[in-house]
């Protein structure tokens, strides 16, 4: 059952008069979202806490905007993974259980290979970068064949930092990661950047990660700086080096629920999450700075800022053009193709 609830006072009081096995098929006649005195209720998932600029800048506005609209239309969150992990929300949203999912790349590429070419290491130059991707032609034909695979329908994208290495050393070039074991992501793109960029990747899950640093399991990770805040990482590691070496993309994306609501609610929802495209960026850049400047002030994680991105990027730039297949490069090269 799908989580979109729709509430029918007229239209169920009349189904009450119908035999049981008949009241299914009396739900399914109001077409183009609630109806008149319908009222549409979309379930939004995502795997962020809630303090985090993906939730309060991103889910929340989504949620407050629509609830401003008035157009028969509410949006409830489920944060923190409380619908499942990353590869199980995309397999919800395609079977219509989830409504909408704020995702990465790489968990949406095992239904569709060729989006989780957006997390390729270095494919974007910053978050700008990935903006500017979005809001081009460039990236019509990769989402509308993943809409076309999967039935998924992306609403927008937004960059949620770049993503940056931890250990307890600082890695300023490739050499530096040789020797250490390196957490990666268990997806085939992150498995892939990690080769590109020529670290020994250790798979072991985000919820695990503390943990495994402290017992020594792994010695360093690779994620934005909000995530490395909010699992207070720090208190493990002991620098974070800026390598910038992957857009962490996030994609707001919705499943059947979609073609279910009218016209006037599609733009609605739409023009929701436009207003938190233009939000989040801004949020993720200030959380950066303060959180910086809090490890620079404490020493809890002292920052290296001097990390030769140049050889970083050209080793990875020639490792992806030789190991990707002939769709992926396609994409790859699209995404270039809007750098500045």
């Amino acid at each position: 059952m799908s989580a979109s609830r729709y509430r029918r006072g007229v239209a169920l009081a009349a189904c009450a008069i119908v035999p049981l096995m008949a009241l299914a098929a009396c739900g399914d006649d109001d077409e183009g979202g609630g109806g008149e005195g319908g009222e549409v209720e979309i379930s939004l998932a995502h795997s962020y806490t809630e303090t985090q600029p993906q939730h309060r800048c991103g889910a929340q506005v989504i949620a407050d905007e629509v609830a401003k609209a008035d157009a028969g239309m509410t949006v409830e969150i489920f944060p923190a993974s409380q619908l499942g992990a990353d590869a199980d929300r995309i397999a919800s949203v395609v079977s219509g259980d989830v409504d909408i999912d704020i995702q990465g790349a790489s968990a949406l590429g095992a239904v569709y290979e060729p989006v989780a070419v957006l997390d390729a290491a270095y494919a974007f130059d910053d978050g700008e970068h990935l903006a500017r991707f979005f809001g081009d032609e460039a990236s019509d034909d990769l989402l509308q064949s993943f809409e076309d695979e999967t039935g998924v329908h992306t609403l927008g994208a937004w960059s949620a930092g770049m993503r940056h290495f931890t250990a307890n050393e600082p890695i300023r070039e490739p050499d530096d990661l040789e020797g250490l074991r390196m957490r990666f992501p268990n997806s085939p793109q992150f498995l892939m950047n990690a080769k590109a960029l020529g670290a020994s990747a250790t798979e072991v899950a985000y919820e695990e990660l503390f943990l495994a640093l402290q017992q020594g399991t792994v010695d360093g990770q690779e994620n934005p700086i909000v995530n490395i805040d909010a699992s207070s990482l720090q208190e493990v590691q002991d620098y974070i080096s800026l390598s910038s070496h992957q857009a962490n993309s996030n994609l707001v994306i919705i499943g059947q629920v979609w073609s279910e609501l009218s016209e006037e609610q599609q733009e609605v929802l739409q023009s929701a999450v436009d207003t938190a495209v233009e939000q989040v960026p801004g949020c993720v850049e200030e959380d950066e700075q303060k959180t910086l400047d809090k490890w620079a002030e404490s020493g809890d994680m002292e920052i290296v800022d001097d990390v030769d991105v140049e050889a970083f990027r050209t080793q990875v730039d020639s490792y992806l053009r030789d190991n990707f297949d002939e769709e992926q490069l396609a994409v790859y090269e699209a995404i270039r193709g809007t750098a500045e």
